[in-house]
């Protein structure tokens, strides 16, 4: 079967369980931005070299795959997606943001300046700053979305917040 199916030349796009809907969307906003974040972030971390660098950005890219499910499903199907186990963002996955930030802040890293991307010569850190500002907008489209008054969970909306840090911090670390 081809990805091709001509189903959005309407202008509409499924989201999970069969719905769907508008492509301009706020719920399809905040997907795309969230794609974005993960494919800025491969590009990030096809640049990186060092294995630890690489991982933690996985394990965040692997959180983000939840979230779009999350994203993905409306409220109506929300029981269905959890009886069928899809990833969800949880607070444990919160907390593990925040872990990731101090582990790393344990290591030195401190807010002195503002940041200019890439001054540092480091393409991988300057493609982490590229990433951080993508975690940003999906941040504000997540809360647009919410506060249209379709809820998103508290933990997906602080998931953002925690991880646009996380990626400040990367972007001040050697990776390479």
């Amino acid at each position: 079967m081809s990805i091709i199916t001509g189903r959005g030349d309407s202008g509409e796009t499924d989201l999970l369980f069969g719905r769907r809907i508008a492509k301009t969307s706020l719920r399809i906003q905040a997907l795309g931005a969230v794609d974005e974040l993960n494919a800025a972030l491969g590009v990030a971390r096809a640049s990186a070299s060092q294995a630890d660098w690489i991982s933690l950005i996985d394990s965040i890219q692997e959180r983000l795959v939840g979230l779009m499910g999350c994203l993905a499903t409306l409220p109506d199907d929300l029981a269905r997606y959890q009886e069928q186990k899809f990833p969800e963002i949880g607070a444990a996955d919160t907390e593990w943001i925040v872990q990731q930030a101090h582990l790393l802040e344990s290591r030195g890293v401190r807010f002195t300046d503002w940041a200019r991307p890439g001054a540092e010569g480091s393409l991988a850190r300057a493609q982490m700053d590229f990433a951080r500002a993508v975690a940003r907008r999906a941040e504000r489209c997540v809360l647009a979305l919410h506060e249209s008054g379709e809820p998103v969970p508290e933990n997906v909306r602080l998931f953002f917040n925690r991880v646009a840090d996380l990626l400040w911090i990367l972007a001040r670390v050697e990776c390479d």
